[in-house]
């Protein structure tokens, strides 16, 4: 596992050919340079993205740059005073330094229009956390360019988060065993992690992470072009958000990185395709390595199932390059590694129309319409009475919708439990708190005649987990609620503008007209190739790529269900009596809520659910 598996071959094992260059773990795949048609695809699909807004202008760019130079400023300032009031002489606090450093997807050269920028603050050893989580703070709270500006220091990798000039920016911070941070300092050297402090190495690996993909890929801009199309691809299939579950961005970049080392000298669009084809087929949860693991003995903990049983359960890992190597996925559930893989193939499918021309690239970004597979849904209400408590409440709930997804897969009675990443509001007529949020849950269920579903547990250990936190963090506060519900699909449009829905069920309507019509298509061919008759093309062929999108509900339509749920909403949209819905409050007991629904087939069936 930790071995390349293919290295360069000699001339005389070759045949006297010249070696395969090696990029990466193993030997490139193919060092085919792009064609004709190749370059013609690129073009297309540069156009494609275009109104996507992926690419900012020159004026949006030099505004981001801007803004990072005046946060740089900041650093350097806030280091000199903060050494000056820890009595050091103005002189020697005049050389001390400070630095900001980017990562992540600015870093990276792939940000959309309106992309927040993650960012790391680097400072002297004089210099400590608690300095930055206050008087930087401070700092910051004063500028007239902030807002929005708020510490999160309880968090994996502790930050500030904030709205400068309109950008907004995650700040972490690192504090360095050296007396002076040089201008062009470089993070790359692995013994700068000697005796730090562990929050500290993990705030400095985004950096070296994405550094090190850039160091790693064989042609960058070809790199770029292919990412900005597999983000942009991912987040219009509801999969790109790690900590619902789903793949993160260095994630994403991390699989383009690798599938640019295994076919070099192509070009985006057949890095792209190239891509659905390597992962499409891939043998999870053998890892995905960008190089050799470095043999770096710091005493800090890196991914390595032989040594940490733990991480043999991680299910579709993708390793960090940068030390301390770690599993970049481990988020992923049982559920998302379906959702994720199924994408993968229905992006190869339509791939392989796209680049035949029977598809153009639009058809890649059309998503699948999220309201219309599933037939049940667990609707999380996060509401709160201010604006600056909602951001903190908001985000505290969606770092731990995974925790309730992980609850609802341990029930033998679900196959599939799908968060749909984008947050919602809720309408304000249709609440009483000042601000409320809105996150949809799809549930599938197996197809079993008088399905009886208690969810009451999955549910009532999910607000818990969520309110003890927030009490353990001082964060809850008068007004801050938590509610989850079971909504059927047509009772959607309680929560969600009709309108919207409304295109949704066009999108799948149109779907699945077309997909009536290439199965039409099919049966002709089929009927006209019987034997004695010419046969022009493998049906089989014409049927798998018939297949790319396949829109049918996740139910069957002939399936009855009869939900019982005390504190749902009746079939008429009306309140049904009976148990109110879950909520959390301040000082108050949680109480539990269901959530119901089944998946049928030929005979109709009844799901029923059970709330205490």
């Amino acid at each position: 596992m930790w071995t390349s598996q293919a290295k360069s071959s000699g001339g005389q094992e070759n045949g006297g050919s010249p070696p395969v260059k090696t990029f990466g773990m193993t030997s490139a795949i193919s060092m085919a340079g792009p064609k004709p048609e190749d370059y013609e695809l690129s073009k297309d699909l540069e156009k494609t993205l275009q109104p996507f807004n992926v690419f900012e202008t020159e004026t949006e760019l030099n505004h981001r740059m801007e803004i990072l130079a005046k946060l740089n400023t900041l650093v350097k300032q806030w280091v000199r005073d903060v050494s000056i009031a820890k009595n050091m002489p103005e002189q020697m606090a005049e050389k001390l330094g400070g630095k900001i450093y980017t990562f992540g997807s600015y870093r990276l050269g792939v940000h959309h229009k309106g992309a927040d920028i993650d960012a790391l603050c680097v400072a002297p050893r004089n210099i400590d956390r608690n300095d930055y989580f206050t008087s930087f703070l401070d700092v910051l709270k004063k500028q007239p360019e902030v807002t929005e500006c708020r510490a999160v220091e309880e968090a994996y990798v502790p930050v500030i988060k904030m709205n400068f000039d309109g950008i907004e920016i995650d700040l972490l911070f690192a504090r360095l065993t050296l007396k002076e941070i040089p201008e062009d300092f470089d993070l790359r050297d692995d013994m700068l992690l000697k005796n730090l402090n562990p929050k500290c190495v993990r705030s400095l690996n985004g950096c070296r992470v994405t550094d090190e993909i850039l160091r790693l890929v064989p042609n960058i801009e070809n790199f770029r072009l292919a990412l900005r199309t597999i983000k942009l691809w991912a987040k219009r299939h509801g999969i790109y958000s790690n900590s619902m579950g789903f793949f993160g961005g260095v994630s994403w970049a991390m699989l383009v990185a690798r599938t640019c080392q295994l076919y070099p000298n192509a070009i985006a669009s057949t890095l792209v395709h190239k891509f659905f084809m390597v992962f499409s087929r891939w043998k999870w949860p053998h890892p995905i390595l960008l190089k050799q693991p470095d043999n770096v003995n710091l005493g800090f903990l890196v991914w390595d199932p032989r040594v940490n049983s733990s991480d043999r359960y991680h299910l579709m890992p993708i390793i960090t390059p940068a030390y301390p190597q770690q599993n970049s996925t481990y988020n992923v559930s049982i559920s998302t590694k379906k959702i994720i893989c199924n994408e993968f193939e229905r992006g190869m499918k339509a791939m392989d129309l796209i680049v035949q021309r029977k598809l153009s690239w639009k058809a890649l970004f059309e998503a699948p319409s999220f309201f219309c597979q599933y037939r049940h849904f667990i609707v999380l209400l996060v509401s709160s009475q201010s604006a600056e408590d909602h951001l903190e409440w908001c985000g505290l709930v969606e770092s731990k919708v995974r925790c309730l997804i992980l609850n609802l897969e341990r029930n033998l009675h679900i196959n599939l439990a799908q968060v749909n990443p984008k947050c919602f509001d809720q309408v304000p007529s249709k609440t009483s708190s000042a601000f409320c949020s809105m996150w949809f849950i799809g549930l599938e269920f197996q197809r079993t005649e008088n399905l009886n579903v208690d969810l009451t547990e999955s549910i009532q250990s999910f607000t818990d987990h969520v309110h003890k936190h927030a009490l353990n963090i001082k964060m809850l506060k008068e007004g801050m609620k938590i509610e989850a519900r079971h909504v059927k699909k047509k009772q959607l449009n309680q929560y969600l503008d009709p309108e919207f829905l409304r295109r949704e069920r066009k999108h799948t309507e149109m779907m699945e007209i077309v997909q009536v019509e290439k199965k039409r298509a099919i049966t002709e061919e089929s009927t006209s190739s019987q034997p004695g008759t010419p046969q022009q093309e493998n049906p089989k062929k014409r049927m798998r790529l018939s297949e790319t999108f396949d829109e049918s509900p996740r139910t069957t339509p002939n399936t009855s269900v009869n939900v019982i749920m005390d504190g749902d909403l009746g079939d008429d949209g009306q309140d049904g009596g009976g148990e109110r819905c879950n909520t959390i409050e301040k000082e108050a007991t949680v109480e539990p809520t269901t959530a119901a629904g089944e998946k049928g087939e030929t005979p109709p069936q009844t799901t029923e659910v059970m709330c205490s």
